[in-house]
């Protein structure tokens, strides 16, 4: 394996010393959400990731299906540098019943503590370096939550705290009983919902954020195609935003940005992430990929300088994001 480089620009995340390269690794869709699972492409790009300077790489207890397939996958590939890297973990989900997979809440203490130690067990180390609430827990007050953490990170088995898809109220409450270093929720020129309350408190009580689907959930690639045409296991067979109406709509913006991408010499998905990171040295998204060719066109993403009147155009071309909703109302609500 070619060692790790240094190219990749660093930033600081939140205000308890976590740094990582500007740009980091999802690793949900190696194994869900979007088709077959491919294992081996999966520890290809992991580890090209590594070669390439990337340094966090995020996974999740969800994302195994409650079989811990992901995290064992990401610990397998990163064995040979694991002391070099960001292992990033979530917890939050009740997993017993497949009928109810992404549907039923857990963080209750205790459930808190068998999945960070089935965590460390599937990722094959002594300590996790981010453990994210998954989802917030309406059933389990905040508090209890970020007590529990701040115990793990007392007893050196995590390192910092974070919260995903959490609200202002969530975070300020959470903050309160332990530093949360970390905020990861959807973000993109296509998703810009944190813009109104959650970014101005990120920035207030000093908190990193961590973007996931930067890239529009792959809506800002070049392989998009109407939801219909996704097989039946493909997450974006049922997303708003790739619904006839919708569809047409983000498809037209895509490629004015695409256009606009093109006169600067870079792709569309090169576009949409300089975009986020120009929105703040305190953000570092995590595009997934299992394509190692993808990977290395999302990292030299960071090398991308926008200009003011850049960043004018894309906002004339999407000035409030995409058309549809990124989850079904039913689903929202319980996600602050």
């Amino acid at each position: 394996m070619t060692q790790h480089t240094t190219n990749l620009p660093r930033r600081t995340l939140g205000g308890q010393g976590l740094q990582a390269g500007a740009i980091g690794l999802g690793t949900m869709g190696m194994t869900m959400a979007y088709g077959a699972p491919d294992e081996q492409g999966g520890v290809d790009t992991i580890r090209r990731a590594y070669e390439l300077g990337v340094t966090l790489f995020d996974t999740a207890e969800l994302y195994g299906l409650g079989t811990g397939s992901n995290e064992q996958l990401l610990g397998r590939a990163v064995k040979d540098f694991r002391d070099e890297i960001l292992l990033a973990t979530k917890f939050g989900f009740d997993l017993s019943d497949p009928a109810r997979i992404g549907a039923a809440f857990d963080s209750r203490p205790e459930h808190i503590r068998e999945v960070t130690e089935s965590s460390l067990r599937h990722l094959g180390t002594d300590c996790i370096d981010v453990l994210y609430q998954h989802r917030v827990d309406p059933d389990v007050p905040i508090e209890d939550v970020a007590g529990t953490v701040g115990e793990l990170i007392a007893e050196g088995k995590v390192r910092y705290f974070g919260l995903s898809e959490a609200g202002a109220d969530t975070i300020r409450r959470a903050h309160a009983v332990h530093p949360v270093s970390v905020l990861q929720t959807e973000y993109s020129v296509f998703e810009r919902e944190v813009e109104a309350e959650v970014l101005p408190v990120l920035r207030e009580l000093g908190i990193g954020f961590v973007p996931y689907s930067p890239l529009g959930r792959g809506f800002l690639t070049d392989a998009v195609k109407p939801a219909a045409e996704y097989p039946a296991d493909d997450m974006r067979r049922g997303d708003d935003r790739w619904q006839p109406g919708n569809y047409e709509k983000n498809l037209a913006a895509v490629r004015e940005l695409t256009a606009l991408a093109e006169s600067k010499g870079i792709k569309v998905t090169q576009l949409a992430l300089a975009w986020l990171l120009a929105q703040g040295d305190d953000i570092v998204p995590i595009p997934g990929t299992r394509s190692p060719r993808r990977l290395e066109e999302n990292v030299a993403a960071a090398q991308t300088t926008l200009t003011p009147q850049d960043l004018t155009r894309i906002t004339e071309i999407l000035p409030h994001g995409a058309a549809g909703s990124r989850y079904s109302e039913a689903m929202m609500p319980t996600w602050r």
